[in-house]
């Protein structure tokens, strides 16, 4: 399992590196519809390869050695095929297309927070910008980069929107690995399969094509995401919270399948709003920089969180209350995403407040202007 875990990190890592590719080959106007594809693309192969491990266990009695051989042909090919993708012809860092008005990247944060919302969809990415990476200097060795890419990081989570959305994704995405992680022991302990027979591959392909159908929908939801973003993730994210609870409180195995179908429809549904509203916020060169922190931000926070609930050198406690802890960690998720939606609403309405304190201080001195140039 550990060697297992190790080649797992690695594909993770692959993963980002893959996005971060076709974000460098593809223009910036194709940006949201790229993303949806290899969204879309990925949650169809995961639902197809749990419906046919489900099929082949159940039907044709294949035992489960036989389908760690089909994984590990099915990754060899999928090794096989990036030697055939052409070679992205410049970096997606630095990079700067001919034509295009130079804007500072802090404008463009400024200008996305300003607005209040995400381009509609099929709307056209931010246009390319090089950024602090210009004045670092896009050929200045290693240590140039590093400083650029770090500059660029900074600047970009001073956008408080663009901050609370990450963070969201950061925490969310830790608690949502360790509850697909552990669902199949879970399982295990409620209905053991040596006595029973066990559905989890048909409830895998089935949370993972309500996921994608919640992703889909999210582009044709009439919400004002940056007006009531905060308010719906503390919402939602209790909501989670409930669903991993009910999990494991009833010990029916069938409920525990429905929450856990409902989990994950729920998290595909807020990750796809998210990676919209970073995106919308972001230029071209800061896109993955920001995805590939936010997700290495959510794995470690999912290494400590394993090290100290699952493993023996920490508390090694049963899966039962591991999935509690689960629970009350989407709990405290929630209950900072309602503290920072009053502190908001506070913030809007000193903020009126104010502007009509001054409008009604400016009125009768205003009119006593317009007497005395009478007079």
């Amino acid at each position: 399992m550990q060697l297992l875990e190790f080649f797992f990190g690695l594909a993770t890592a692959s993963e980002v590196a893959y996005y971060s590719y076709i974000y460098s080959v593809v223009e910036p106007a194709r940006y949201q519809r790229v993303t949806g594809q290899c969204r879309g693309a990925a949650l169809l192969g995961s639902a197809a390869g749990s419906l046919s491990g489900q099929l082949l266990l159940l039907l044709d009695g294949v035992r489960l050695q036989h389908l760690v051989l089909a994984t590990l042909a099915t990754a060899a090919v999928a090794s096989a095929a990036p030697w055939f993708l052409p070679m992205p012809k410049r970096s997606l860092f630095f990079h700067q297309n001919p034509g295009v008005q130079e804007k500072p990247g802090a404008a463009l944060l400024d200008q996305a927070e300003d607005s209040g919302s995400a381009a509609p969809p099929g709307g056209q990415a931010p246009p390319a910008v090089c950024s602090s990476s210009q004045t670092g200097g896009c050929g200045g060795g290693l240590a140039a980069v590093l400083r650029a890419l770090l500059d660029d990081l900074l600047r970009c989570y001073r956008c408080p929107s663009l901050l609370a959305w990450s963070l969201w994704w950061a925490l969310a995405t830790c608690g949502y690995f360790q509850v697909i992680n552990y669902a199949q022991p879970l399982w295990e302990n409620i209905r053991p399969s040596q006595a029973h027979h066990i559905y989890n591959g048909y409830v895998e392909t089935l949370s993972t094509l309500l996921g994608a159908l919640a992703a889909l929908l999210v582009g044709h939801l009439p919400v004002s995401w940056s007006r009531w973003g905060e308010p719906a993730l503390s919402l939602l994210s209790l909501l989670m919270a409930l669903c991993v609870v009910a999990m494991v409180s009833l010990g029916n195995i069938w409920l525990s399948y429905s929450c856990y179908v409902l989990f994950r429809a729920v998290y595909m549904l807020l990750i796809t709003v998210a990676t919209y509203q970073v995106a919308a916020s972001l230029s071209v060169q800061r896109y993955a920089l920001v995805f590939g922190v936010n997700s290495f931000v959510a794995l470690l926070l999912q290494t400590g969180l394993t090290v100290v609930v699952v493993d023996s050198a920490g508390l090694g406690l049963d899966v039962f209350t591991q999935f509690l802890i689960y629970g009350g960690y989407f709990a405290v998720i929630s209950v900072v995403f309602l503290l920072a939606a009053l502190f908001k609403l506070a913030s809007r309405r000193r903020c009126t407040r104010q502007e009509e304190l001054q409008s009604h201080e400016g009125g009768p001195q205003g009119g006593s202007r317009s007497e005395s140039v009478a007079l």
